[in-house]
Formats: C-alpha cells, sequence, structure tokens
C-alpha cells in the first residue's frame, strides 16, 4: 500500500518549510526509518525519513519549494525497500552498464572490499559552505551524528585543507572584474532569513519601541576574570566570559522591575515570574535566539557552558525548536563584531532587549581626576506601551551598579 512523506507538524509557530535536499531520486529504494529529504524552517533544519520501507515512487516538490506542515512531499510504493536496485539510474554515479557491482542486501552499492558503500550526508549550512568556499564535501570527515558533515567540519578543512585527489580538481575561484564590469546577482533568502525579515518589520510596526543608554564601568568584572580565569577554566572546562554576568545582573534588575519581565495579550499585561533569557547568536544562516531556561537557577559555569553549546550549535545547523522557544528577555551582544553603540530591535513578544557592545578604554572623571577605564555602552530597548521610560531608565542603572560591583551579583 503506497505512503505518504509529509510535511511533519515541528511546532506551534512553523508552518511552513522548504525544501532543502532530496537524498534519494525516484525509483530508489528506500528502508523505513531512512532520511529521504531535508527540509528548511524558519528556525529549525530538520530530516524527513521514510514511513514504511519500499520505493520512492515521486516526488511531489523538488528541492527549493515551499510547503505546508502537513502537505505531501512524496510517495513510497510498499515491497521493495531492501531488495536490491533492478537498474541503475542515469547519472547516479555507478559503473556503466556490463561493468555495475553487484549490491549489498541494503540496496545500497558495494566498494571493491564488498561492504555496501556508505551514503555522506551533511547539513544546508556544511554544504553552503563548502560551496562558498571550493571545499569537496566528499574530503570531509563529518563529526556529527552518524558521520553526519557539520558547518564545522567544512571549516576545520579550510583552514587546514587535506589533500585532493588529481582526478577530482576543485573550482578555481571566479576571475577577478574588468574594470568597468557591473556584476548583480540574485540569491535567494533562506526560510530563517526571509522570517527574521519579517518580525523585525513587525516588532517596528506594532510595538511602540523606545530605546535607553547608560555605560557601565567594566573594571571590576575583567580584574575578577583576569584573577580566576584559569581555576574557572580547569574547574569548568570552559572560559569565564562577559554573558553570565550580564545574565544574572539582568535577572536582578529584572526581579525589581517585573513589567520588563512579561509580554502583552490583548489588553492585559502578562507579568512572567521566571527567567528565560534569550542570548542572541549571529550565524551565518541567520540571526537565532536560543534560551537559557530558568537562567535564575544557573550557576557562572552553566550559563558559560550552555551559551557556548549554543553558539555552536547555531553555526551547525544542529539547534533544536526546544532550544529557540520561549524567552522572556533578550540580551545582544554586537560588541563581539566591534560595534560601539546601537539600538536593538525587540524580539516579540517580549517587551524589552538589552544591548551590550564594545568595551573601549576612555577617560572617565573619577574623584576629580581623570583616569582611564574600559567602558561598554549599553542600550535598552523597550515597548513603551507598558514599560515607563523612568522604568526602563532605573532598570539599566541597576544592571550598571550590578556589573560595576560584581560581589553584589552573589547576593542577587
Amino acid at each position: 500500500m503506497p505512503a505518504n512523506v509529509v510535511v511533519p507538524e515541528v511546532g506551534e509557530s512553523i508552518v511552513d518549510a522548504r525544501v532543502a535536499k532530496w537524498l534519494k531520486k525516484e525509483g530508489d529504494a528506500v528502508n523505513v526509518g531512512e532520511p529521504l529529504v531535508e527540509l528548511e524552517t524558519d528556525k529549525i533544519d530538520l530530516e524527513v525519513a521514510a514511513p514504511q520501507a519500499g520505493v520512492l515512487k515521486k516526488i511531489a516538490h523538488a528541492d527549493g519549494a515551499d510547503v505546508k506542515v502537513g502537505e505531501v512531499l512524496g510517495v513510497i510504493e510498499e515491497g521493495a525497500g531492501a531488495a536490491p536496485a533492478a537498474k541503475s539510474e542515469a547519472g547516479s554515479g555507478e559503473p556503466e552498464a556490463g561493468s555495475r557491482k553487484p549490491e549489498a542486501a541494503s540496496g545500497k552499492p558495494e566498494t571493491e572490499s564488498g561492504k555496501p558503500e556508505a551514503k555522506q550526508r551533511s547539513t544546508p549550512a556544511a554544504r553552503n559552505a563548502a560551496q562558498q568556499n571550493a571545499v569537496d564535501l566528499k574530503q570531509v570527515s563529518g563529526t556529527g551524528d552518524a558521520g553526519r558533515v557539520m558547518k564545522r567540519d567544512v571549516e576545520q578543512a579550510v583552514a587546514k585543507p587535506a589533500p585532493k585527489p588529481a582526478a577530482s580538481p576543485q573550482p578555481r575561484p571566479a576571475p577577478p572584474l574588468a574594470a568597468g564590469e557591473r556584476v548583480e546577482e540574485r540569491v535567494r533568502m533562506s526560510k530563517r532569513r526571509a522570517t527574521i525579515a519579517k518580525r523585525l518589520v513587525e516588532a517596528q510596526s506594532t510595538a511602540a519601541m523606545l530605546t535607553t543608554f547608560n555605560e557601565v564601568d567594566m573594571s571590576g568584572v575583567m580584574a575578577i576574570r583576569e584573577r580566576h580565569k584559569q581555576a574557572f577554566k580547569d574547574r569548568h572546562g570552559v572560559g569565564l566570559g562577559l554573558t553570565s554576568f550580564f545574565v544574572k545582573a539582568s535577572i536582578g534588575a529584572l526581579r525589581e522591575f517585573p513589567r520588563i519581565n512579561a509580554e502583552i495579550q490583548g489588553d492585559e499585561m502578562v507579568l512572567k515570574h521566571y527567567y528565560d533569557i534569550g542570548i542572541a547568536v549571529g550565524a551565518s544562516e541567520g540571526l537565532v535566539v536560543p534560551v537559557l531556561r530558568d537562567a535564575d537557577r544557573m550557576s557562572f559555569a552553566q550559563i558559560e557552558q550552555k551559551t557556548r553549546e549554543y553558539a555552536k550549535a547555531a553555526e551547525d545547523g544542529s539547534l533544536s525548536l526546544a532550544d529557540l522557544k520561549g524567552g522572556t528577555f533578550t540580551i545582544t551582544n554586537g560588541g563581539v563584531f566591534g560595534s560601539l553603540l546601537s539600538t536593538p530591535i525587540l524580539n516579540p513578544p517580549q517587551v524589552a532587549i538589552l544591548g551590550l557592545h564594545a568595551i573601549k578604554d576612555r577617560p572617565m572623571a573619577i574623584g576629580g581626576q581623570v583616569v582611564v577605564r574600559p567602558m561598554m555602552y549599553m542600550a535598552l530597548t523597550y515597548d513603551h506601551r507598558i514599560v515607563d521610560g523612568a522604568e526602563a531608565v532605573q532598570f539599566l542603572v541597576r544592571v550598571k551598579q550590578l556589573v560595576e560591583d560584581p560581589g553584589a551579583l552573589l547576593i542577587e
């Protein structure tokens, strides 16, 4: 009996997807649970597996097509999932007619050793990175699940290129443009990029956004980091960064100003007495905001470890929907890219976002004397519909006080 391959329900907020790549062709034998197609959504990438063994009879939507949840992607005919393929497909990379080797029971071609040849798998982010850097994915060893090639594997291959066989020459970079030549390139937005664009415009059109600024002296934090960085790393296996200090300081300030940790639903304010802090991560596929769940219960080490895990997963494209779901307040750090000052945009339905920036030595008047201190500008963008200006200013002042006196974070 034929079985439909459908776009699965991933989460309440995901209603459509884009076909990134079919891993099988029409006529290919498949086994139950075998990955068939990769889908790209606005939040995560996922694979859709075969619901039964058989032959992929029909592909209803080709690579690049936009599809809805529940829509049929393809059809599998029952009965030949584990049987040898009847004939070679054109362009499949198999030997010419008459010289083809017998296939293993799995339906995969055998190698010279007689063992089935494993098909290499890779993430969409890894393929994009490989294309951009002219890297042959066949020469890259995968470190993901079941040997899947991740973006980090491609980046490592770029840093330390492996020897390439003479029979597989790599494409050369495009030659420089001739004088006066004007070239344009059209690149389709990814689902994530298109959704980011839509949400940013919606945030500006639905919220009364206003930004207030302050500056913070980072001397205390930097002194603590310098004194304890090696012991912290030896004990926890991760460096002591800035994120944990600002997460803790933000939570301390949110407790005093609960409307900044809220959202608007109709004509009601939903005050949230838990602290799920979103950490904005700028990945190559677009900005994502994974969430530190119950961050008030996390230690400095747990915050640093989880943040680094999220940053790595964002680059690999391996973040799950659970990692991105919810969030009551967001922190974004443009300083890692060199930004000195900016006005962050709200992450709806949240009503506030804290923007951090680059630390710069600046002359400051302290105690009647001019001294040089490591200073950072902070920006708090908030929804003026429920957060008053005085409340926002006081919140930012409280964050400043807690960061400038790191010992106070222990009390908080």
